[in-house]
């Protein structure tokens, strides 16, 4: 029976991103010769337990995120692939998510919207955060508008550089309504919270995009918050393959793998329109509000001074979709929801998105999606083995 090398992953477990690229890792192994792992405990940054200085083994997967553990990796001298865009050790062969296309993605939704004026909020602690800033804050230079910039810190040991409270005061003096776009989920969630605590109202207002799609924190900030989704499973799995590679005899010297992110997993935070006519703005801010509460166009009608026919035409003008027709994507999309990740029966969904009979929404729905909301949970649900 051959020999399992023994591998070490110094990769954290506390965040959605690292998880991500386990679980690409893990998969690479069952699709490969089986490793014995040896899984080092700690945080982002932290320095590494000491078993680890005294250890023999076959190879290395690292985040190397600081001078400790890049010193540590350089002592036991055995095959490593780095997964930090940190590059604390250029000779290692590297895999990342592509922070580039992420700016891309995170720019380009903001700018579909209609916004002209945009800000960038992230850690200057990390190579990444810094990458990204630089790509967004030129995509929006070339796109024509100016974007300001605002640094703060997320490392637990360290002082934070910029409170919630500070945050606040910093948007508050920025344009609106403004697209705002998080190097990753938490610092998303600081500018939510502090949004909330300046009465700045998301997303009309200020908008905001994290990155990583951490379901945790997207669900935790209010409104929930949109994030561009990485491929984090890709790239755990092609440092695995590499780090094979290398403890196979070939020699791989400061190569660069890059992977692009899956795309945008759209949420309320950025559900809105960058739109200058006040009174259209009001009428989708009561829609997105209310939807669910069963309202018609007539309750529209009560909120802004407008007939029927002047905000009908305005509804077409800017959205091509009548105020009925936006009401009803309102609540489909609370539909949706619920569908994939609730196990409401539909009477109860139906109920809480405001239809009053369970064969309209059904019927809406087939129509609107192609499918009966029983496929569609089917599609997003997770199956019992």
């Amino acid at each position: 029976m051959p020999v399992m090398p023994k591998v070490a992953l110094l990769v954290e477990t506390s965040n959605t991103y690292a998880r991500g690229l386990l679980q690409g890792i893990i998969a690479y192994i069952h699709e490969h010769q089986p490793w014995s792992i040896y899984l080092a405990e700690h945080s982002r940054g932290q320095r590494l337990p000491d078993w680890f200085n005294r250890w023999k083994g076959d190879g290395v997967i690292a985040r190397i995120e600081n001078p400790s553990i890049a010193e540590s990796v350089r002592k036991l001298r055995a095959p490593t692939v780095d997964m930090s865009a940190a590059r604390l050790i250029p000779s290692l062969p590297w895999v990342e998510t592509d922070d580039v296309a992420i700016a891309h993605l995170a720019s380009q939704h903001l700018l579909e919207r209609g916004f002209r004026h945009f800000a960038f909020v992230g850690d200057n602690n990390f190579n990444w955060s810094r990458g990204r800033e630089s790509t967004f804050v030129r995509l929006v230079h070339e796109a024509g508008f100016d974007c300001s910039v605002r640094h703060c810190s997320t490392i637990p040991s360290e002082q934070q550089e910029s409170s919630v409270d500070q945050i606040g005061a910093w948007l508050a003096r920025l344009p609106r309504p403004v697209g705002i776009m998080a190097a990753y989920d938490p610092v998303g969630k600081q500018v939510l919270d502090a949004c909330r605590q300046r009465g700045i109202q998301v997303p009309d207002d200020a908008a905001v995009i994290g990155v990583d799609n951490d379901e945790v924190f997207c669900a935790l900030a209010e409104p929930s918050m949109s994030s561009v989704e990485l491929d984090t499973r890709r790239t755990g799995y092609a440092a695995a393959a590499l780090l094979d590679r290398m403890m196979n005899g070939e020699q791989l010297h400061g190569d660069g793998y890059l992977f692009p992110p899956l795309g945008v997993a759209a949420r309320r935070s950025t559900d809105v329109l960058a739109i200058e006519d006040r009174d259209l703005a009001q009428a989708l801010r009561f829609i997105r509000e209310h939807a669910c509460d069963g309202i018609t166009v007539k309750d529209l009608l009560g909120v802004v001074p407008l007939s029927r026919r002047v905000l009908e035409s305005r509804f077409a003008k800017v959205l091509g979709r009548t105020p009925h027709a936006e009401i009803l994507r309102v609540q489909l999309n609370q539909v949706k929801t619920l569908l994939r990740e609730s196990g409401l029966t539909l009477e109860a969904i139906a109920e809480r998105t405001g239809f009053a009979h369970v064969e309209y929404l059904s019927t809406v729905f087939r129509k609107k999606e192609g499918m009966p909301p029983s496929r569609y949970r089917l599609l997003f649900q997770p199956r019992s083995r």
